[in-house]
């Protein structure tokens, strides 16, 4: 078997040992997860995520940038870029009289890209949509029976998606992604009764979804001299309107089900489905705008997500179309600095990063009073970001490419706008390996 086959065959190993891994990764416990489809993630990845969340400007030659297909153009003809990132997560929830922390591991994402043709690159790879995991409860009483009333959820969307750009005229590079949208959800209510002996009971709502999801992307970049450019990119992801059946249990078990995932159920009270119910992610549109000399980039980045009337089961929220979700809008800006890329001393090789990054919730949550169980009416958060990074450059002698190990350090809050809403810091650990390789060189001896 000669070095391409082994080559061919390890990435598709590997693809496929991390679909399996990344369809069972959770990597949240935000109570917010209850809502929509989850926490949703930021497209960007790897150096672009310690910048603030940048992407649709971004246009280099030895980094994958999903998150703006058209990137994918700026790639010579024998390179290879692999990259994968894994995080670590501390999260306190808050809601202004008791508090909890949660930690969290992650495996992000994984991402490769590689020239088709001249002036044609392509990329493939596995990327979070949103994420769902999430298990608080309170006590309460009903007729003198005192039990605990827990609400846990599990799931989110992933995508596998494949991209190419083509840079027709020189400067300008048109491209999109074509991905495959997947995810398992289940939302549950579970009383526990704090006598002994008693039946716990469980409301269970599960769905799957399984659709295609379309980017396309475009990129300008005006070259000022030999060391400064400035690239403007844009991103349109057309709506997503799925068909999924949903079904709806209520069963009871002799201790709690969640401890023991094996456990039969003593009795099921009902087990209906609900067949096509529908599911609409909306639209989206981004703009960025960067600048990029030989020793510093800064960007900007702004999105646009129309969520509001967008189509959802009310037999999942209890809520209307028209309540449910707001239009979301998030801005993201950051840099990056280096003191001379081609100095010997690797210290000034290094690559630092910084970016902040605000943006609103695209859900609503219906919010009530803990102390009389009155409703108060609807409420959201907004979210600021900060990041921070390091690139340390690992540079080949032999074929002058550079491989980059890059450490991230974000933190995030999450502020409510409503009284008796949870708030939410987050401390988060990023590490994410981007290799550069030449696959496609052609050897002249063996």
């Amino acid at each position: 078997m000669n070095i391409k086959k082994k080559r061919f065959s390890l990435l598709i190993a590997f693809l496929t040992i991390t679909l399996v891994i990344f369809s069972q990764q959770v990597g949240s416990n935000s109570p917010y997860g209850r809502y929509g489809y989850g926490v949703l993630s930021n497209p960007s990845i790897g150096a672009s995520e310690a910048m603030g969340g940048i992407s649709y400007g971004l246009r280099r030659s030895q980094s994958v940038n999903p998150g703006n297909p058209a990137s994918y153009s700026e790639l010579d003809s024998i390179t290879f870029i692999f990259d994968m990132g894994v995080s670590g997560h501390f999260a306190r929830m808050d809601d202004g009289i008791n508090n909890r922390d949660f930690y969290n591991g992650n495996l992000d994402y994984i991402a490769m890209q590689f020239p088709i043709f001249k002036n044609v690159g392509a990329s493939l790879g596995l990327l979070p949509y949103s994420k769902v995991g999430y298990n608080f409860g309170t006590s309460r009483s009903l007729s003198n029976i005192q039990y605990l009333e827990t609400y846990r959820g599990t799931g989110g969307l992933s995508q596998v998606y494949a991209g190419i750009a083509w840079e027709p005229i020189k400067n300008v590079s048109v491209g999109a992604n074509l991905a495959y949208l997947f995810g398992n959800f289940s939302h549950s209510r579970v009383s526990t009764p704090f006598t002994s002996n008693a039946l716990v009971s469980e409301g269970r709502h599960s769905y799957s979804i399984r659709d295609i999801k379309y980017d396309l992307g475009i990129q300008y970049q005006y070259v000022i001299d030999r060391t400064r450019s400035v690239t403007l990119g844009a991103v349109y992801s057309p709506d997503i309107l799925s068909k999924a059946d949903l079904t709806s249990s209520v069963m009871n078990f002799s201790s709690d089900p969640y401890e023991s995932p094996n456990l039969p159920p003593s009795q099921i009270i009902s087990n209906d489905t609900l067949q096509g119910e529908a599911f609409q992610i909306p639209q989206t549109f981004g703009l960025g705008l960067s600048y990029q000399t030989d020793k510093i980039l800064v960007g900007v980045d702004g999105t646009y997500q129309m969520w509001e009337n967008s189509t959802y089961p009310v037999e999942l929220d209890g809520l209307t179309d028209d309540s449910r979700f707001n239009n979301q809008y998030r801005i993201n800006t950051g840099f990056e600095y280096v003191v001379d890329r081609y100095n010997q001393n690797f210290f000034k090789r290094i690559r630092f990063r910084g970016g902040v990054s605000f943006s609103n919730s695209y859900i609503n949550a219906s919010v009530t009073n803990p102390e009389n169980s009155q409703a108060i009416g609807m409420g959201s958060f907004k979210e600021y970001g900060v990041n921070l990074g390091l690139g340390l450059p690992f540079h080949d002698l032999r074929t002058g490419h550079v491989s980059m190990l890059n450490i991230g350090f974000g933190y995030t809050r999450q502020k409510p706008d409503s009284d008796y809403m949870i708030g939410q810091d987050m401390f988060k650990i990023s590490l994410n390996m981007n290799v550069n390789e030449l696959w496609f060189f052609k050897r002249q001896f063996d």
